[in-house]
């Protein structure tokens, strides 16, 4: 599927979407690695030259490192049930956006300080809010979006970028013990768990 195919399924969901007092929700959901901010920067291409656009990236409004590292469980547990306070987005973004809110009061993570601090999002009803990050398709999340994308990469791949892009974390032997131990596991449990693949609206498969 091209770009030009998403765009148009877009403006065809947002068209035909039934509550035209608020904005049209979308998911941009797929592993680490898998292309998902590359896709959403050329999806807000497209569209905002006819639309008004929103990003929102879900990795902005993790928590602080306290109450996600050395808590005593697993470190794929912590990445996936407590990178974020799942029940706070809930409340605090996807009902709001649902509830046809102009302004939402959010918190986002400040991570040179490892801080969280509120800030107030202007939301246009007439609008189209594209969702980006890992682990969209979790239980509490799935049923607040009006359509999904899946963006399906090979692990050999997202390994590959991952190597290049988080060095923040060490050498790569460091990245690769980080995410066998945190990420992958939590990926698979993900996977596995959920089935986001079959759950999605549509499957974009990258190989490049």
């Amino acid at each position: 599927m091209s770009i030009d195919d998403v765009r148009n399924e877009l403006i065809f969901q947002y068209n035909d979407r039934l509550d035209k007092k608020r904005p049209l929700i979308v998911a941009i959901d797929g592993l680490g690695g898998a292309g998902k901010t590359t896709l959403v920067k050329e999806i807000e291409h497209e569209l905002c030259r006819t639309h008004n656009v929103s990003i929102i990236h879900i990795d902005d409004h993790i928590v602080e490192n306290s109450k996600r590292y050395n808590t005593d469980n697993e470190e794929w547990y912590e990445y996936y049930f407590l990178q974020w306070n799942v029940e706070l987005i809930v409340e605090a973004l996807f009902a709001k956006l649902r509830s046809n809110c102009t302004e939402i009061l959010f918190p986002f993570y400040d991570k040179t300080n490892d801080k969280t601090f509120v800030k107030k999002i202007a939301i246009q009803t007439d609008s189209i809010i594209i969702i980006e990050g890992v682990f969209l398709q979790r239980e509490e999340w799935n049923s607040f979006y009006d359509y999904v994308i899946f963006i399906d990469c090979p692990k050999v791949i997202r390994h590959e970028r991952i190597l290049k892009r988080d060095l923040y974390i060490g050498d790569s032997d460091a990245i690769v013990k980080k995410y066998k131990t945190r990420y992958w596991p939590a990926e698979d449990y993900y996977m596995k768990k959920v089935q986001p693949i079959k759950r999605a609206n549509i499957v974009i498969n990258t190989n490049m």
